[in-house]
């Protein structure tokens, strides 16, 4: 009995709750607005960061599982510089040359090395003209260390790679750009004043962040040519250069790391001691510096969803004062009829509860819509609400209602039912 009349209980509290949100339409608009606002930031932030990381990791492990980076200058972006030697010591890097990918893909613990470098340019066809494209040149193998496929084509050989060809492959997005319908194979684009025949179209969306040696992010258009081919006829800046390393099957990834430190510390005459003028960028280390970066973007949506529930909660203060004033002798009848504190308080926590999760239900069906929306734009990003985002919220908005609809809760069950029957 004593479960089936709290059932009622809430029932009948959720029922007062609807009638005191048609009495009082504009201060329980805000009161749900300010939840809805503060459990939307926090559902379409983790769903689309959940999205973004998904993707992100889809697109560093293309090159292999155990694939590591080799950059001229640390990547982090958290580094303190102020433009000095002092602060900025890699400043001074030298650039990773090909005598040094030869070096490296010369050790026996050693699959694949490839040479990139990231530009943008002018890419036309006819009379249609794109001023920026994002433009990739690789080393031969870059097909070993890419998570995309080329049909129809394909990529260049041995031979156009040394001989500096002036073929490229083009995504599906800068085909759709410059040809429209029609087939782009073995026609000719003109890439910042210098002809290329195109030889295959490439098919890989990426993440927004694209992939750790990517000139482009997304699926935004990319012409993709030979390295030497960039160097000799675009004059590309070589100082750039990256390289992908994937070790040979079963060695580890600390023994390979290793292997390519010594070499290059080798290769530059560096003395025991000294600090090393490149950068070594394993898969692990890179996710570390995407997820600090994404962390804070994340607290901030925190704070700004915490705004919005702490405006909901005043609301909640607000409207359930009056709600009490208003019923005062209501009150007074209940404790007469022996209505217990406890009722009392349960009654009015359940109103509370109900003004926010009226909010949350609010702003967790437009998160999902936002994921949907995002994840239907973009299909480089799975963004998707979890079970945990939505179990979240629904608490989020519990806990809202309890603290703060626990003061006027209080008010109304410590009400002397004398004083309440002759309140007027």
């Amino acid at each position: 009995m004593r479960l089936g009349n709290r059932i009622m209980t809430a029932l009948e509290g959720v029922s007062i709750a609807l009638d005191a949100i048609r009495a009082n339409k504009v201060r329980a608009g805000l009161t749900i607005m300010g939840v809805a606002v503060g459990v939307f930031v926090v559902v379409a932030m983790t769903s689309v960061v959940r999205g973004i990381n998904e993707s992100f990791a889809k697109d560093i492990e293309a090159a292999g599982p155990t694939s590591f980076f080799v950059f001229r200058r640390p990547i982090g972006g958290f580094e303190a510089c102020d433009g000095t030697d002092d602060t900025c010591p890699w400043r001074r890097n030298p650039p990773l040359t090909m005598a040094e990918m030869g070096a490296i893909q010369r050790l026996p613990t050693m699959q694949r090395v490839v040479a990139q470098i990231g530009a943008g340019g002018k890419v036309s066809y006819r009379d249609r003209t794109m001023p920026r494209v994002n433009i990739d040149a690789y080393t031969i193998g870059w097909t070993e260390v890419d998570g995309g496929d080329i049909f129809p084509g394909r990529s260049f050989t041995y031979a156009e790679a040394q001989n500096a060809a002036r073929v490229v492959v083009i995504n599906e997005k800068l085909a759709e750009r410059l040809f429209a319908d029609s087939d782009p194979m073995d026609k000719q684009v003109v890439i910042d004043g210098v002809p290329f025949t195109v030889i295959g179209i490439y098919h890989y969306t990426m993440s927004p962040m694209g992939t750790p040696t990517s000139s482009g992010s997304g699926d935004s258009p990319k012409a993709i040519i030979p390295y030497e081919t960039a160097r000799r006829h675009l004059n590309a800046w070589t100082r750039g250069t990256k390289f992908i390393v994937k070790p040979a099957s079963g060695v580890a990834l600390e023994e390979a790391t290793d292997d390519v430190t010594a070499t290059l510390r080798g290769m530059r005459g560096l003395k025991p001691g000294a600090r090393n003028t490149f950068d070594i960028v394993t898969q692990d280390r890179l996710m570390g510096i995407y997820d600090k970066l994404f962390g804070t973007f994340f607290l901030v949506g925190i704070a700004l969803s915490s705004v919005g529930l702490l405006v909901g909660g005043v609301g909640v203060v607000a409207i359930m004062m009056i709600s009490v004033t208003e019923r005062t002798k209501e009150i007074g009848v209940r404790k007469a009829l022996g209505a217990t504190r406890w009722t009392i308080l349960w009654q009015f926590l359940v109103e509370a509860v109900t003004l926010t999760s009226l909010g949350a239900t609010i702003g967790l069906v437009l998160g999902m819509l936002v994921a949907f929306g995002i994840r239907t734009a973009f299909p480089a990003i799975p963004a998707q609400t979890s079970v945990g985002a939505v179990v979240s919220a629904l608490l989020m908005s519990a806990i809202t209602g309890v603290v703060f609809g626990m003061v006027p809760a209080m008010r109304a069950a410590k009400l002397d039912p004398v004083a309440a029957l002759r309140y007027e």
